[in-house]
């Protein structure tokens, strides 16, 4: 225990100030900041139709949420947008890692930019790790040009668990940046096959990248992206690599012959171009162009979006029973049972599987549908 001599019968003449009291760690003329009011779908829709990029972002960062509340919102803000949607161009390019998609988006949209004026926006699907569910989301660093243009917005999207769910806010998106004025909308995607499905579902062009000179040129020869692409450019016909690109471009050429004709009666065109030295850009925008020229006087091109419609229509329901059955209460009470039995080997996979659908269907019946 302390001492206090102050205390003491011999020092009663002596006067002890009180200390000083301790003042505040916080600064008590601090004023709170407000906290950032969630819009409200009027001003949503006015900030998008006005084309304000920061309004449109924030709405783009709602479709892609997944917090309920935020979803109906999102719903909302889209449904008052459709009828402002419709009027672009949207090109799908796709093609293995490291074929320079990024570098030729950033050539390409400054040549759309410059030669058809505008507005253009790029949604980049970026594949998320399967261990860690992060994304890098560094395809803007790529497009270094393109991404201080001031008619240009880009936009990557992690592609977090089912690609179904990432393709239908990239669709989603696109309707937001068609109503805030984009008439260009670029989808970039990684090559691994299923996204690519995704993409040619929202996009009126597909376009493959590809390369030379990387061993066997028959690999990039894949049924299902071959059927899909409009047009086909090899990337890299620059300096030695010229020849092997011409090369490539006559192989994948007779390739195309062997496909039967596609719905649209456009002949699937190849071409040689260089997005580092800005060669041979042109001509694919050439390409392109004639291409929405050629289906919109056949009528292919209102099918196609219609078809489009029609298969968002269907991976809708097929998303929203997904959700409705694992968000179901008497579902998540069995799974990690269930789950945990599979791993163990007392159940097989589809025997777990049909007595939970059994047991969700019977809730159905019997009015339990707290999910859906």
């Amino acid at each position: 225990m302390m001492e206090h001599p102050e205390n003491n019968e011999a020092y009663k003449g002596l006067v002890v100030n009180a200390g000083v009291e301790q003042p505040s760690s916080v600064n008590p003329y601090r004023r709170p900041k407000p906290k950032k009011q969630l819009l409200s779908v009027a001003d949503f829709v006015e900030g998008i139709v006005k084309g304000n990029v920061t309004v449109l972002s924030q709405a783009v960062t709602l479709v892609e949420s997944v917090k309920p509340e935020h979803q109906i919102v999102a719903q909302e803000v889209i449904e008052k947008c459709l009828p402002y949607s419709g009027n672009s161009v949207r090109v799908g390019i796709s093609g293995v890692p490291g074929a320079g998609k990024s570098t030729s988006i950033d050539v390409f949209g400054l040549h759309v930019l410059e030669k058809y004026a505008g507005k253009l926006a790029v949604l980049a699907i970026d594949p998320s790790s399967e261990r860690s569910k992060g994304s890098i989301l560094g395809d803007k660093t790529r497009m270094e040009k393109l991404s201080v243009h001031p008619k240009s917005f880009i936009r990557p999207s992690p592609s977090a668990g089912s690609l179904g769910g990432v393709a239908r806010k990239t669709r989603e998106t696109i309707i937001l940046c068609e109503a805030a004025g984009f008439d260009k909308i670029f989808v970039e995607t990684v090559g691994v096959g299923q996204s690519e499905t995704a993409v040619h579902s929202m996009v009126d062009f597909f376009l493959l990248i590809q390369l030379a000179g990387t061993g066997d040129e028959l690999q990039g020869i894949k049924r299902g992206i071959m059927e899909m692409a409009d047009g086909i450019v090899i990337n890299k016909a620059d300096g030695d690599n010229l020849d092997r690109a011409k090369l490539a471009a006559t192989q994948f050429r007779n390739a195309l012959h062997l496909f039967p004709a596609p719905e649209s009666g456009w002949t699937p065109q190849v071409l040689t171009y260089s997005g580092f030295y800005n060669l041979g850009v042109e001509e694919i925008w050439t390409m392109i162009y004639d291409y929405i020229a050629f289906v919109k006087e056949n009528g292919y091109f209102e099918h196609r979006r219609n078809e489009q419609s029609k298969y968002w229509m269907y991976e809708s329901i097929n998303e929203r029973l997904r959700d409705s059955f694992y968000h179901n209460p008497a579902i998540e009470a069995m799974l990690a049972d269930k789950e945990q039995q599979v791993l163990q080997g007392k159940l097989t996979s589809f025997v777990a599987a049909k007595t939970l659908l059994d047991t969700y269907f019977e809730g159905l019946k019997g009015g339990q549908t707290e999910g859906f």
